[in-house]
């Protein structure tokens, strides 16, 4: 038996009036997964303890069978990992955005944020824009380091660990004044935050992006702080041993701090323009290959939640249905491999909220063995709720699939 976790990231809603009422998982069309649902033990499981915060870092790690309450140690250092970074047990680790703020206001704080990724700004042009950034701020305990499109990382060498930050996310259309780093350590922050605005606004980079109709990466944004990650191996906790498939440093780096595979697919982006087929025939090689276990997320429905895009996030389903889903199962099918599949999204990432909610989310565990049709034709969330079960401890879910 084969063991394959489809994660998409954010799918959950609430309903949408410009969706006739319905959530992006009722108004799509995926006549792939809902076939699949019909033979499904389905479900509501809790991916976020109460006191932590709705973070993709918490909701993946239980959703990857990680109690987040014994591991999670902070988003950043996860995603150091996956870029390489070499970190000491003392570095204090931040996720350093470059996002959009308002031009018009004279004082930083009064400025509004617009956009936590810029425009999903691109790997090349923000590379630069953060090599300024290093050149300007960095120093013998301070160094920023480019990763993907709008998510860069910050270490800070032996750095004190008591902070007040605020995802950027979190703050879409608020004035930027009430959420900057509190705290003498936090203070050090927001200074740099404020005088990245300076050089960034008028950056080559963004006029050129702003003459294409773009919106500028006109500051940094600093949050997200953890230290070193120690994860136990995959293989010790579920005794599987497999990949994980991902275009976001985040789930790259608690992949490889769990031991397994971190694949890389070309023209994965992290967005609705990405790469599907690409992630999809990446999961099979790996099964092919002998891989146990193969974990494949997919980010498009969260950012199109946080960009309020409503008929893009609907679009995404529909696109993880058709390039992903449909081809995982025909080529499985075709290689006569048995298997599991467990489908999910790790939190819901509402369109009209643009940011995370905590709230339980909609669970499908098929079995390519079993036969048996199940009561409901179409994976919702007001069909998982109606199943009756409830998983309260989301890494518990690991359980229930891999048996």
């Amino acid at each position: 038996m084969k063991y394959i976790v489809l994660l998409m990231d954010g799918m959950a809603d609430y309903p949408v009036k410009e969706l006739g009422d319905k959530t992006p998982m009722q108004a799509a069309k995926k006549p792939n997964i809902d076939s699949l649902f019909k033979k499904s033990v389905c479900g509501l499981v809790n991916n976020v303890p109460d006191n932590l915060s709705p973070g993709s870092d918490v909701a993946n790690l239980s959703a990857m069978g990680y109690d987040p309450q014994k591991f999670y140690t902070g988003r950043s250092p996860l995603e150091a990992v996956s870029m390489g970074i070499d970190l000491k047990p003392t570095d204090i680790v931040f996720r350093c955005n470059v996002v959009t703020v308002t031009e018009d206001e004279e004082n930083y704080e009064d400025k509004i944020i617009l956009d936590h990724s810029a425009d999903e700004i691109t790997t090349k042009e923000a590379a630069i824009l953060i090599e300024d950034v290093q050149k300007h701020f960095g120093n013998s305990f301070l160094t920023f380091y480019p990763g993907v499109s709008y998510r860069h990382a910050l270490v800070w060498a032996n750095g004190p660990e008591s902070y007040e930050l605020t995802p950027p996310h979190d703050i879409l259309e608020k004035r930027i004044g009430d959420y900057l780093p509190k705290g003498e350590s936090g203070k050090i922050l927001g200074e740099m935050m404020k005088k990245s605005y300076e050089f960034l606004n008028n950056h080559p980079v963004n006029i050129e992006r702003a003459k294409r109709g773009l919106k500028k990466a006109n500051t940094i944004w600093i949050w997200g702080e953890g230290k070193k990650p120690s994860l136990e191996s995959f293989y010790k906790l579920h005794g599987l041993k497999g990949s994980v498939i991902s275009a976001v440093d985040l789930i790259k780096g608690i992949g490889i701090c769990a031991g397994l595979e971190s694949i890389d697919v070309e023209g994965a982006t992290g967005n609705i323009h990405t790469n599907f087929e690409g992630k999809a025939k990446a999961c099979v090689e790996s099964i092919v290959s002998g891989a146990d276990y193969c974990f494949v997320h997919m980010e498009a429905p969260d950012e199109c939640g946080h960009r309020h895009e409503i008929e893009n996030k609907v679009k995404s389903i529909e696109l993880i249905d058709e390039k992903v889903v449909a081809y995982i199962v025909k080529e499985l099918k075709e290689k006569n491999i048995d298997y599991r599949m467990l489908i999910l999204p790790d939190h819901p990432t509402p369109l009209a909220l643009r940011t995370h909610t905590r709230d339980a989310v909609p669970f499908m565990i098929y079995d390519s063995t079993n036969e048996e049709n199940f009561d409901f034709d179409s994976f919702t969330e007001e069909n998982a709720a109606k199943s009756g079960v409830f998983v309260e401890k989301g890494y518990e879910i690991m359980s229930m699939f891999v048996k």
